[in-house]
C-alpha cells in the first residue's frame, strides 16, 4: 500500500494523519499547526533514543536473567541468591520510604464511586458510544436476556411471561438487600407517590419508606405523575422507572416497569491491545473516534433487524432532589484512553532518519490533543484531567519515562503539568517487584493500577524461560506468585495512599455468555480489594453493578490494611515443574487448548482487523480474547517447545487440526478465509505458527511485532 508522506519540522507525516491533525484535531483548540508539529517533532527527537535505550536494557537484562538459570539448571533454586542476582544486575530496585500518592484534579468517578470497568476498542464507533454511555443500564433487560434467569425455554423474541415475574422478583431481592423499607418489603409495594418532595411507598399496611433515609435523593415527574424515584447506595444510583401502561409493568402492582443501575462508572477506550491498528489507516480510525467522544460529536449509524439505526452520546439525567432542587446525574462513563506501551513503533510519522516515531509518542500527542476539546467543554472530565493508562511497562525507569513524556506533551499543547494523569498496569514481572517505585514516579499523575493476569502470566513464562517447563495454564491461578501478585497490588495501591483518591482494578470476566457465573464469581474481586473490575459488555457492567451495592469497598480497604502483606519470596517463586509426569494426552490437551486460542484469535486480527472478538475456545464458550490471551498461550507452548515437553511436529499437527475447528466454528462468517487445507497460502496460520515457533525470540515475549508485520502484508 503506497502512502504519501507530507514533510513538516524535519518529520515525514503520512498525507491522511496530517489532514485529520490540521483538519480535524487541531479546530477548536488554542494550538496552531505550526506549534503541534514543531513541538512533536523535537520531542520524539530528543526522546526515541532514550526509548530505544530503556529497550535496550529490556533485553540485556534478558540476557543476564537467562544466563542466571543456564548457570544454575541443575541446581536447586535458592530464592536468596536469586534475588540477590536480580538486585545486582538492577532488575530489582531498592524500596524507598513510604510516601502517599499526590494527584489532584480526580473525578469522583475513579476516586469515590466504585464499579465495573468496560474496555472497548477505539477503532468500533459503535462499540464505544455502547460502552460509554453503559453508565445507566436497564436492569430488567440485564437480567432477562441472560442466564441468570433460568427458564426451561431458550431465550427467543417471543416474550416469556415467566421470565418476566423471575425478573421482578429478582430486583423485588435486590431493592430489599440494599434499600430495606421500614416493617415491609419492595414485594408489598403497590403504590408510589411524593408529598413535599419525600417519597411515600403505600402498601396493604400503609405507607411506609426506605428506612436509610439518606438512600432516598429524588424523583422526577412526568405531566405531575412521578415517574421515577432515584436511590443512593455506595455511591451508586438506581433509577425505579414507573410507568403502570408500560408492557412490562405489567405484573408490577406498583406500576414498577424497570430498574436503570449505574452500571459503567469508567470506560476505557483502548488504543492498544483490543484493536488491530498497524498503519496510518487504522490509527487515523481510532483517533477520530476519541476526538468524537472528547467533541461529544460522535455519531455512528448501522443497519440492525432491517432497522437503520443512529446511536450517538446519551445526555445527562436531571431530577428533582428531596430538598426541591433541579439536579442532574452525569450521562455517560468518564472515559479513560489507553496508549500503547514503549515497544512498537508506527509507519504513520518517520523521523528525520527515516525511522518509525515510536507508537506510544504518537499516541500521547494525539489522544492528548483531542482530550483539549473536552478540557474547554468540560463533557468527560468535570475536573479539566485527561486520563491515559499506561500499558506494557517494565520498571520505575519506564514509568519515569512515561512521566516525562506527559511533561513534554503538557508543555508542547500548553496545558497546566500534571493534567494528564496515568494508570500504571501491574502486568509486567519488573513492574510488579518493583511497584511501590513505578508509583513513586508518577506520584503525581498516577490514578489507577491494576492486575491482568494473562500479561503477567506471559511475562512471568518468557522472562523464565531458561529456567524449566511451565505449569499448566490451569494450574498458574493457584500458584504462588500468582496469588502473592494479585494481593501486593492492593497491598502496595493502599500502602501508597490510593483509596479514596485512585482506581486498584481487577482483570476481565472473559465469558460475556456466562452471566450467572459472573454473578457467583466475580464479587471475589471486590473481597479482594478492587473498586473497578473489567467487564466485557455494557450487561455485564449492569450485572457486576450489584456487587458493589453489596460491598462498600472504602471498608473493605480498612480491612486489608491491617492484613499480613504479600512476600517478595514468594513473588519470585517460579512456576515451573523440572520432573514433568504428564501423559502424552494430558500435554496434547494442553496444546490443542492453547493452539485453538491462538488461531481463532489470530485469523481474525489478520484477516479481518479485529483485535477484539468473542472467540469460542476448544469447548464451544465464547471468550473475550485480545493480546493478551495470546501472549500467554503462544509463550506456554514456546516453553514447552524449548524445554522438550513436546516436538514441533506435534505442534504443528495440532495446529493444522485445530486450525479445521476453528474453520468450522466460523462457517457462518460470510467475511471468513479458512486456514485449512492450504495451510501455506493462509497467513494468519503462519502468523499462528510463527508465534509459537519463534515465541521464546520475541521481546518480552509480545506478539505484537509478528501480529503487525503479518497483517501489513495481508492489507497489501
Amino acid at each position: 500500500m503506497s502512502k504519501k508522506y507530507i514533510s513538516v519540522e524535519n518529520l515525514s507525516v503520512s498525507e491522511d494523519l496530517y489532514n485529520f491533525i490540521n483538519n480535524e484535531a487541531i479546530p477548536g483548540t488554542e494550538i496552531s499547526k505550526q506549534e503541534f508539529w514543531k513541538g512533536i517533532s523535537k520531542v520524539s527527537h530528543e526522546l526515541n533514543p532514550k526509548n530505544i535505550e530503556l529497550l535496550r536494557i529490556r533485553k540485556k537484562l534478558q540476557i543476564d536473567i537467562d544466563r542466571w538459570h543456564l548457570e544454575n539448571f541443575d541446581k536447586e533454586f535458592n530464592i536468596k541468591e536469586y534475588k540477590s542476582y536480580l538486585e545486582k544486575i538492577g532488575y530489582l530496585k531498592k524500596v524507598g520510604s513510604d510516601f502517599e500518592i499526590k494527584t489532584k484534579n480526580i473525578d469522583e468517578e475513579i476516586s469515590s464511586i466504585a464499579g465495573p470497568q468496560l474496555v472497548v476498542p477505539i477503532m468500533n464507533s459503535r462499540y464505544a458510544l455502547n460502552a460509554a454511555n453503559a453508565r445507566w443500564m436497564s436492569l430488567y433487560d440485564s437480567l432477562y436476556g441472560t442466564d441468570i434467569i433460568s427458564s426451561e425455554e431458550s431465550i427467543t423474541e417471543r416474550y416469556d411471561p415467566e421470565r418476566g415475574l423471575q425478573v421482578i422478583r429478582y430486583t423485588k431481592n435486590f431493592l430489599d438487600e440494599n434499600f430495606k423499607l421500614k416493617k415491609s418489603s419492595w414485594k408489598k409495594v403497590d403504590g408510589v407517590s411524593i408529598k413535599n418532595h419525600t417519597l411515600q411507598l403505600h402498601t396493604d399496611k400503609g405507607i411506609t419508606e426506605v428506612e436509610d433515609v439518606n438512600k432516598y435523593v429524588g424523583y422526577r415527574l412526568d405531566k405531575q405523575k412521578v415517574s421515577a424515584i432515584i436511590l443512593k447506595n455506595n455511591s451508586l444510583h438506581v433509577e425505579i422507572i414507573i410507568n403502570p401502561s408500560a408492557f412490562s409493568a405489567k405484573g408490577d402492582p406498583a406500576g414498577i416497569s424497570d430498574i436503570i443501575v449505574e452500571a459503567a462508572i469508567s470506560t476505557i477506550c483502548d488504543h492498544e491491545d483490543s484493536v488491530a491498528a498497524v498503519d496510518s489507516q487504522d490509527k487515523i480510525l481510532g483517533y477520530r473516534n476519541w476526538l468524537g467522544l472528547m467533541k461529544k460529536d460522535l455519531i455512528s449509524e448501522f443497519e440492525k433487524d432491517g432497522k437503520r439505526l443512529i446511536r450517538k452520546l446519551n445526555p445527562n439525567r436531571s431530577y428533582i432532589s428531596k430538598n426541591g432542587n433541579k439536579k442532574r446525574l452525569h450521562g455517560r462513563a468518564l472515559l479513560l484512553n489507553r496508549n500503547v506501551g514503549h515497544l512498537m513503533t508506527n509507519s504513520a510519522v518517520l523521523l528525520e532518519d527515516g525511522s518509525e516515531i515510536p507508537e506510544g509518542i504518537l499516541d500521547a500527542f494525539v489522544t492528548s490533543l483531542c482530550a483539549l476539546h473536552d478540557l474547554k467543554n468540560k463533557n468527560n472530565s468535570r475536573t479539566g484531567s485527561i486520563y491515559i493508562v499506561k500499558p506494557k511497562q517494565h520498571g520505575p525507569d519506564e514509568t519515569a519515562f512515561t512521566d516525562l513524556l506527559f511533561t513534554k506533551v503538557e508543555e508542547v499543547l500548553k496545558i497546566q503539568k500534571f493534567t494528564i494523569k496515568c494508570g500504571i498496569m501491574d502486568e509486567e514481572r519488573r513492574t510488579t517487584v518493583n511497584l511501590k517505585e513505578c508509583i513513586r514516579t508518577l506520584e503525581n499523575r498516577v490514578f489507577f493500577i491494576n492486575t491482568g493476569f494473562l500479561d503477567r502470566t506471559g511475562d512471568e513464562m518468557h522472562t523464565s524461560m531458561e529456567a524449566g517447563p511451565m505449569i499448566k495454564k490451569g494450574d498458574m491461578k493457584t500458584s504462588s506468585w500468582i496469588i502473592a501478585y494479585e494481593n501486593n497490588n492492593v497491598d502496595v495501591g493502599l500502602n501508597c495512599g490510593f483509596s479514596g483518591k485512585a482506581q486498584i482494578g481487577k482483570g476481565m470476566w472473559a465469558m460475556p455468555d456466562r452471566m450467572s457465573d459472573m454473578m457467583e464469581q466475580k464479587i471475589s474481586h471486590l473481597e479482594a480489594g478492587a473498586n473497578c473490575a473489567w467487564v466485557p459488555s455494557p450487561t455485564a457492567a449492569a450485572l457486576h453493578a450489584l456487587h458493589y451495592h453489596q460491598i462498600n469497598i472504602f471498608d473493605k480497604h480498612v480491612k486489608i490494611k491491617t492484613r499480613k502483606k504479600a512476600n517478595l519470596n514468594d513473588l519470585l517463586t517460579i512456576p515451573i515443574v523440572k520432573k514433568p509426569n504428564w501423559s502424552l494426552d494430558e500435554i496434547n490437551k494442553e496444546i490443542s487448548n492453547s493452539a485453538q486460542t491462538i488461531l481463532g484469535y489470530v485469523v481474525r486480527w489478520i484477516d479481518q482487523g479485529v483485535g477484539c472478538s468473542k472467540v469460542p475456545d476448544i469447548n464451544n464458550i465464547g471468550l473475550m480474547e485480545d493480546r493478551a490471551t495470546l501472549r500467554i498461550s503462544s509463550q506456554q507452548i514456546a516453553n514447552w517447545l524449548y524445554h522438550g515437553i513436546c516436538s514441533r511436529k506435534q505442534v504443528l499437527e495440532i495446529m493444522k487440526k485445530m486450525a479445521k475447528i476453528v474453520d468450522a466454528q466460523n462457517k457462518n462468517d460470510k467475511h471468513y478465509q479458512n486456514m485449512s487445507p492450504n495451510y501455506d497460502r493462509s497467513i494468519a496460520f503462519k502468523t499462528a505458527c510463527e508465534l509459537v515457533f519463534q515465541g521464546k525470540d520475541q521481546p518480552s515475549g509480545y506478539t505484537e511485532p509478528l501480529l503487525h508485520l503479518n497483517r501489513l502484508i495481508k492489507k497489501n
